[in-house]
């Protein structure tokens, strides 16, 4: 069942359009919704955060992996109908996680939901498929992945009380009914779309990527335990992800109709856009996610400040912000063009990771207004041009290929991210350390990945049929 308004009108449009944001909203509140409930969690499951904590590794390795291939799938069975798929697993998963009786029974429930991973991805194909105009396009992919950087910042705050009034599970039941919602609309307003009906999947390519990114996701999550790391596992793990790369090349090389052809991935609207998502991520994730919350919550080199009002002062508006500039940013991509907005994005994030390097570790006014800034330049402008890059870049005849790679690198970048900057952050900051110089080290480490891959996106080659201009 779907729109029987006439094709490309403002209804079906507006309706789509709807439908496929409320899939994201629904995807997004696994994520962000849980972040201020682990303690809760830990507490009612009788655990530790540590333990608890893994279970949202575990969600986004699961996205992470499932984000590589379910958009190429998508194309070749219907992207509505993986949508939709997707939703309905999630709403298994929220289920399963709100009737958790222990630890495991919670792992379950988030490796299930993990599975709708590409929601964002696939919400943007199905847009591409039925808006041909580009800057109604660019408006409308601004508004779904602005979604990414959090709902305006209401989610975690939803999340917060509904934990401390009613108990964690009553936070899956709602991002369950939330689901249950947007699989509806998705049924009822969502168009089909097949661009490669009648090719074959290759599942022969899927498995080797999927060992590779995630025994390398696996080694990148072990590395960020530092001290507690165990460093046999994070070599092995590396080693497995170099073999499984070069069995899946040397495979799609052979293969008539590959995952990802060898000729795609030696494009540069391939390679340089897959570098510039990984060392963007790894350069800013950790910053804002990671040293400056740390910072703000340190009793001794920081702010001393309780986790939710560090997450009410900085989390909150860095996701409102990039709630509302997104659709602009999304708006002028056309028009502008998608390279230039990317690179004023990331010049305002190397500029506003500096200002918290040397003045906002010793400021708090100046560290939550640093953090607006990377709200506006990062998750308002970058992440939505990294996003939509993906996909009018990708090549017509293999459209989900490039998404689904895309998406990796944005999971690869965030755990390499957290790997690296809090682990010089604690070299040069020990606990109990008066000292800012980790805080800085971290942050101009950040500031500096930026920088190449700022350097690196000058050879990302312009989307032509995606802009407006001449």
């Amino acid at each position: 069942m779907s729109v029987v308004t006439a094709p490309g009108s403002k209804v079906r449009l507006g309706a789509l359009t709807a439908a496929l944001l409320a899939a994201c909203v629904a995807f997004q509140l696994n994520a962000s919704m849980l972040s201020p409930v682990l303690v809760t969690i830990a507490r009612e499951l009788h655990t530790d955060d540590a333990s608890v904590g893994l279970s949202q590794t575990m969600f986004f390795t699961l996205a992470a992996l499932f984000s590589l291939f379910l958009p190429r799938l998508s194309d070749i069975v219907g992207r509505k109908r993986i949508l939709a798929v997707m939703l309905i697993v999630m709403i298994v998963g929220s289920i399963v996680s709100a009737l958790a009786l222990n630890l495991p029974m919670l792992y379950i429930g988030r490796a299930i939901q993990g599975v709708s991973g590409p929601v964002v991805p696939v919400c943007l194909l199905m847009l591409r498929a039925e808006i041909s105009d580009p800057k109604k396009y660019g408006a409308a992919m601004g508004l779904l992945t602005a979604v990414n950087g959090g709902i305006a910042g209401i989610d975690a705050i939803a999340g917060g009380w509904l934990a401390t009034a009613f108990g964690f599970r009553s936070v899956f039941w709602v991002i369950a009914a939330v689901s249950a919602v947007a699989v509806v609309l998705v049924l009822v307003w969502g168009v089909e779309s097949k661009p490669s009906a009648g090719t074959r999947m290759d599942w022969w390519g899927v498995l080797p990527l999927v060992v590779s990114i995630g025994a390398l996701l696996t080694a990148l999550n072990e590395a960020g335990k530092l001290a507690a790391a165990n460093w046999t596992l994070v070599v092995l793990g590396i080693l497995v992800s170099l073999a499984a790369f070069v069995v899946f090349w040397l495979l799609e090389k052979r293969i008539s109709e590959p995952l990802v052809p060898p000729k795609y991935l030696r494009q540069r609207s391939t390679w340089a856009l897959l570098l510039t998502t990984l060392l963007t991520m790894t350069g800013v994730f950790a910053v804002v996610n990671g040293l400056v919350t740390s910072l703000a919550q340190n009793g001794t080199a920081g702010f001393g400040m309780e986790p939710d009002l560090a997450s009410l002062a900085f989390l909150t508006p860095y996701a409102i912000v990039g709630w509302i500039v997104g659709p602009f940013s999304g708006r002028l991509a056309p028009t502008l063009g998608y390279r230039t907005v990317l690179r004023v994005g990331l010049i305002g994030t190397i500029v506003a990771t500096l200002i918290m390097a040397f003045v906002g570790v010793h400021s708090l006014p100046v560290l939550i207004v640093a953090t607006v800034l990377i709200g506006i330049t990062y998750a308002g402008i970058v992440n939505i041009m990294l996003n939509g890059l993906g996909i009018v870049l990708s090549p017509a005849d293999n459209p989900g290929f490039l998404p689904g790679l895309n998406a990796g690198a944005f999971n690869l970048g965030a755990g390499l991210s957290f790997a690296v900057l809090p682990a010089l952050q604690i070299t040069l900051s020990p606990a109990g350390s008066s000292s800012t110089t980790g805080y800085s080290s971290g942050m101009l480490l950040g500031a500096a990945i930026t920088i190449v891959a700022l350097a690196i996106s000058f050879l990302i080659p312009r989307p032509t049929t995606a802009e407006a201009r001449a």
